[in-house]
């Protein structure tokens, strides 16, 4: 049993035995004891004068002897106030640690066909650009996030939805046929996602010329700035025609269908060696023309229900006001959808696909009002579970230079990025002679893990509702909160393992130090991390607890030898701590999406 669980009973015991009164679990409220004062666990005994009629410093003092004489996880006990510090036995803890040692996924929980079913949507590409720094983060935390999920014993459906459809897909396709010549991957030697969205770059160019020269001329006929810059954003050939080019797809025009499927089969593969070199992937994939008539079918069903309303311009519209939000736009005028309505479409096609419980949206802070408009439209719908959606709001990532645009090609494009992070990591290997016994099979491999490690922890550590600054160079770093540091920890700590004759054993008896008990107490607060990180949806609960938890193994290796320990039980001890310390760093760090390497 755990030792706060052992204590917890006795304290419920105690104050039935001492004062006549039931208490419920909730009210035991055990905290780590603070740094200044002896002890382990402090017990709040506030909670209990009501049952005792006597001063919080007697109350303590009653609870404290009763547990000493009755717990065997209680060694000895102090009052200050309120509060019962509570000293825990070193049988205690090294019970603790054979229980830690025995489970090889401790602190995570096993799933089974009861649990509740989480569905996870992150990524959401546009098919007409490659993946960028934005859809790095967006794309690490949605798969942290499953992987926390899971630990927590969810089943988790990792999905994604491609944004293949729309006028920005179709500002690709046209400049490809008016400027490519043909162009292919193969022909240009570029990754499909790359060179489609060198197209997507090449309208915004040609369409910002067709806006200035017809400003230009509408400005000479009398016309204000302002007036000239709307009507010319309107008038320019270039949109236009990319907005029949959008009529002519919905209308399943046979040679706009057969360009839209090629051109984006290309980014397809794009994405594909992206993803799979980031690590992480999904287990079903929409597609939003897949979708997207089933949300236009939801919006003509709610209009005939008298849920929304036509406009005189045909255009269908959801009144909110009564909301406190304003009038939102479901269909335009000439019948073709918007993001609310693929989103509606979607929604309804997930929730038949799965009996979901929870339904996920990673996506970035800048569509709050988005999903807060969608949750009510669902809702109004008659999808019960409308209201229930969780938008995990994250933060936008920018850039020593200031924010990245698409349209005008200024993007970090992730695949350039995590080269960048692969190959800087083995320049500062390299530099610190970590590869100089190694082959170029090896070098190659664990300069993936760190650099990708880097990138990852980084971004992961940082609270995902806060904007980032993400600086390559500051991430990798073999010493502070880096993810290089919690894996050159463990390839330590591997090294040391492999050097001992035997894997480490407890014996009873074995005396421990402080340092040795504060280390088997941070590995117990893994669980507790675990299932916090799963109720805030953070994996930067995670990655500060790994980087705690290395800091603290460190802090006891500087001071106290392993394998050089003459007390053999000891050094036995300590070989188990180790191998937990490890197992804990790399089971935390898969949370994260992390690999941690065996040496470095």
């Amino acid at each position: 049993m755990k030792i706060e669980s052992m204590i917890c009973s006795a304290v419920i015991e105690g104050v039935k035995t001492l004062y006549g009164a039931e208490v419920p679990e909730k009210m035991v409220q055990l905290q780590k004891t603070k740094r200044e004062f002896e002890g382990n666990l402090t017990l709040v005994v506030f909670p209990f004068l009501k049952m005792s009629r006597k001063k919080p410093e007697e109350t303590a003092q009653e609870i404290g002897e009763y547990l000493a004489a009755r717990c065997e996880a209680v060694a000895a006990f102090n009052v200050v106030k309120g509060f019962l510090n509570i000293v825990v036995a070193p049988s205690a803890w090294l019970s603790l640690l054979g229980d830690i040692d025995a489970d090889e996924n401790f602190g995570h929980r096993q799933a089974t066909d009861a649990s509740p079913l989480v569905m996870i949507e992150y990524s959401s590409p546009n098919t007409n650009k490659p993946l960028h720094l934005g859809h790095v983060r967006n794309n690490l935390l949605g798969w942290s996030l499953a992987q926390i999920m899971a630990a927590n014993g969810n089943r988790v459906v990792k999905t994604n939805i491609v944004n293949d459809r729309g006028i920005h897909i179709c500002k690709s396709m046209l400049a490809w046929l008016k400027y490519g010549n043909g162009e292919t991957p193969e022909t240009s030697g570029k990754k499909g996602d790359h060179l489609i969205g060198d197209y997507y770059v090449a309208f915004d160019k040609h369409y910002r010329e067709e806006v200035k020269a017809l400003m230009a001329e509408y400005v000479a006929g009398g016309m204000d700035e302002e007036a000239a810059e709307k009507k010319a954003k309107e008038e320019a050939p270039l949109i236009k025609e990319a907005h029949d080019m959008l009529v002519k797809w919905e209308q399943n025009d046979p040679e706009v269908r057969a360009l839209w499927k090629r051109m984006n089969d290309w980014v397809y593969a794009g994405f594909d060696e992206t993803y799979k070199a980031m690590g992480v992937g999904f287990d079903k994939i929409y597609y939003e023309s897949e979708t997207y008539l089933r949300g236009k079918a939801k919006v003509e069903e709610g209009l005939e229900k008298g849920l929304f309303f036509r406009k005189d311009d045909n255009s269908v519209w959801a009144d909110l006001t009564d909301e406190g939000l304003d009038q939102k736009l479901l269909l335009r005028s000439d019948g073709t959808s918007v993001y609310m309505t693929q989103d509606i479409g979607t929604a309804e096609m997930r929730f038949k696909d799965f009996p979901i419980d929870k339904m996920i949206y990673v996506v970035g802070n800048e569509q709050n009002y988005h999903f807060q408009v969608l949750s009510i439209l669902l809702d109004r719908l008659g999808f019960k579970w409308g209201r229930e959606l969780v938008h995990f709001s994250y933060g936008m990532v920018e850039l020593p230079n200031g924010k990245m645009k698409s349209r005008e090609g200024t993007v970090v494009d992730a695949d350039d990025l995590m080269a960048l992070m692969v190959a800087d990591a083995r320049r500062t290997s390299e530099e610190a002679g970590k590869f100089d016994d190694m082959t170029e099979e090896e070098r190659s491999e664990i300069a993936r893990i760190v650099g990708m490690g880097a990138l990852k922890y980084f971004i992961l550590k940082v609270d995902a509702r806060k904007n980032m600054l993400f600086n390559p160079e500051e991430s990798i770093d073999f010493n502070g909160n880096t993810g290089p540091f919690i894996q050159y920890t463990h390839a330590r700590i591997r090294s040391i393992l492999r050097k001992a004759e035997n894997g480490g054993v407890i014996t009873a008896g074995t005396q421990l130090n402080d340092k040795e008990i504060a280390l088997i107490q941070k590995m117990n607060d893994y669980g507790a991390a675990v299932e916090q990180a799963g109720k805030d949806y953070s994996p930067s609960g995670i990655a500060n607890y790994c980087y705690e938890l290395t800091k603290e193994f460190n802090q006891f290796y500087h001071d106290y030898s392993i394998l050089r320990e003459e007390d053999e039980q000891k050094k036995q001890m300590r070989l188990v701590l180790a191998r937990n310390v490890a197992k804990i760093i790399r089971n935390g760090m898969s949370l994260l999406g992390i690999e941690v390497p065996e040496r470095m």
